[in-house]
């Protein structure tokens, strides 16, 4: 047992929080049902992409002939979210005979104007898990009430334009106010030395457990992804998030026969330009370096502009394959060169995963150990 192990500190167990996409749906949900029943349900339960069913609190309330509107305080927990504290307002009404389920930005949710980011360019700021999330409550309703689901719906959130200032919205060309996030609806509030900790944990139970392959992975639809590729039990799993450093530190000290790291494209060309905390707060990319790396593929002097102007790394990824750029293993070798620099001369072999945000696999590096890459062509 290693020195860190015996004295790791005991962590403070971290409460855990609601994303602006959950409050937006239990809002949702409440006006609507107001809206169709003349009553508002206090407090709103909703169903989380995992099952979880929270409730809320209505902060304030309005039911008119022609639309209804309910309030929720977005709780963070104890994660040091910008949008703690604001009121997440959903206001509904009926839209035209076959329109579906429409969104609109109201004050303080921000409208995209840049490509590259998982909504289109002049859609308001509402990502497609709470947007899937809101479907769905409508549909609930409408099954219920009898109903045609045609509802127009407007997020809209106290302050959040001033919010938005403390965030890379206006870097990625959201303006008017923040978005409306989250993929599980919960908030996993942030502690580095708890994160870390875990990961180092984690290894060790795949060590006792004479576990030789283990995964890292950035977040929940990578790790999915990771572990049916190689068929992985669930403990060879490392809850790795932005800690890369952090995870690859530990192996070299306590290694294993072969890690894989798994992730989107935008966090593994963090790690490929060296970044070893892939947090969107602690490391950017690097969108010159980025430019650089494409004209070593032989790019023309164009589409290397256009890169160097990209506002995302998607928006990169989307130039590069409508150009035939084979960008994505690049990245992934660079990645893995930038990850054994951690590790060290060892005999762990090595591998990066990159994938697409529906989950899809977009690229496997091979699996290589410290030697076999020093001596790659």
């Amino acid at each position: 047992m290693t020195d860190d192990t015996e004295k790791a500190p005991k962590e403070e167990i971290l409460r855990r929080g609601w994303t602006t996409g959950a409050c937006a749906t239990a809002a949702t949900k409440a006006a609507l049902s107001a809206l169709v029943s003349s009553r508002f349900p206090d407090p709103v339960s909703i169903t989380l992409p995992k099952g979880q069913t929270p409730s809320f609190a209505l902060d304030c309330e309005r039911l008119e002939a022609e639309f209804a509107e309910a309030g929720i305080i977005k709780d963070a927990g104890d994660d040091p979210d910008v949008t703690h504290g604001a009121l997440i307002l959903a206001s509904v009404r009926f839209g035209p005979a076959g329109s579906g389920v429409r969104f609109f930005a109201g004050s303080g949710v921000g409208m995209v104007t840049r490509p590259g980011l998982p909504i289109p360019v002049g859609e308001p700021a509402i990502n497609p898990v709470p947007r899937q999330l809101m479907r769905e409550v409508v549909q609930e309703l409408a099954k219920e009430h009898g109903f045609a689901p045609d509802v127009d719906i407007t997020i809209s959130v106290r302050n959040g334009e001033k919010l938005a200032k403390h965030t890379w919205n206006p870097r990625l060309g959201i303006v008017g106010g923040i978005s409306i996030l989250g993929t599980t609806g919960v908030v996993v509030p942030f502690s580095c030395s708890a994160w870390i900790h875990s990961i180092h944990r984690g290894i060790d139970v795949a060590r006792a457990e004479g576990q030789g392959h283990v995964a890292g992975c950035t977040g929940s639809t990578s790790e999915k992804t990771v572990r049916t590729l190689y068929e992985l039990p669930e403990f060879a799993m490392l809850d790795m998030g932005d800690f890369v450093g952090g995870m690859l530190k530990y192996l070299r000290r306590n290694p294993v026969a072969r890690v894989t790291i798994g992730g989107g494209f935008a966090k593994l060309t963090k790690l490929a330009q060296g970044h070893m905390d892939l947090h969107s707060g602690r490391s950017q990319v690097d969108f010159d370096w980025m430019a650089a790396e494409v004209a070593s593929l032989g790019a023309f002097p164009e589409l290397v502009e256009e890169v160097r102007q990209a506002n995302t790394a998607l928006a990169v990824l989307q130039l590069c394959e409508a150009a035939g750029v084979a960008i994505v293993p690049h990245v992934a070798n660079l990645a893995q060169r930038a990850a054994f620099k951690i590790l060290g001369p060892s005999e762990i072999a090595l591998d990066i995963v990159v994938i697409a945000r529906d989950g899809t696999l977009l690229t496997q590096s091979e699996i290589l150990t410290y030697d076999q890459l020093e001596h790659a062509p």
